[in-house]
């Protein structure tokens, strides 16, 4: 599919795997409209992107959430793509999580994109090529101790993107799943603090496979892409 000129919602886009994701978007010829809670750090990574439209707010906050993905489809013009990308990270023994930081971590990575997929349908489908790609975590596929809430979640939105791509497949709306282990971000230093120094993925390594999967809509389609650290071994 020819990426030029159609438009992205990006959540979490300030920094990280979010930025990067935009950066490679951008990069591409698509317009972007970036979401996330520091409006400062959207700001830049507008300016590094040529220019994208920014819409800051919390996806904890319902009016925020349930208006953002008419907001951005007015912003650009309507709406092609969607990625999931904003998530909190959790990390410390299940029987010391609070009921409100397991309300946290739940509502952010899973809550908040049902919420915007169900909200940006209309606009996915009137596009034609609509495609959401929800950005999960290998925790989705194997439990890690001390990660008992976020391990949680990413369960729960991989179940809910199959749900969702066998929904919509007909409508002509793809749903895919990226799946990333451990990324040098802010975020993996709080959830494994024990691979401080280890090879990691890169951003770009995720970003690039978002773009792989926008750009590869006909022929052969891939419902999930797990990524893995080069310092790990393989199929595990």
């Amino acid at each position: 599919m020819e990426l030029k000129g159609k438009t992205a919602l990006i959540t979490g886009a300030g920094g990280g795997i979010g930025l990067a994701i935009a950066r490679e978007l951008s990069g591409l010829g698509m317009r972007l409209c970036l979401c996330g809670r520091d409006e400062d750090k959207l700001r830049r990574a507008a300016e590094t992107c040529g220019g994208a439209a920014i819409l800051p707010g919390d996806l904890l906050d319902d009016e925020y959430l349930f208006s953002l993905p008419d907001r951005a489809a007015d912003a650009l013009g309507g709406l092609h793509v969607l990625v999931n990308n904003a998530g909190l990270a959790q990390r410390g023994p299940m029987e010391e999580v609070s009921a409100e930081e397991f309300d946290r971590v739940w509502r952010t990575d899973v809550r908040a994109p049902y919420i915007l997929c169900q909200k940006a349908l209309p606009h996915l489908r009137a596009s034609g090529c609509g495609t959401v790609v929800n950005i999960a975590s290998v925790t989705a596929h194997s439990g890690y101790p001390m990660q008992s809430a976020y391990a949680c979640a990413k369960h729960g939105l991989l179940g809910f993107s199959k749900s969702l791509a066998s929904e919509v497949y007909a409508q002509g709306v793809r749903v895919h799943v990226i799946s990333p282990g451990a990324v040098a971000t802010g975020m993996v230093e709080l959830a494994r603090p024990d691979l401080r120094g280890a090879d990691m993925i890169r951003p770009e390594d995720v970003a690039q496979a978002v773009s792989y999967l926008l750009s590869h809509r006909d022929g052969a389609v891939i419902d999930e892409i797990r990524l893995h650290r080069s310092g790990k071994e393989p199929f595990v």
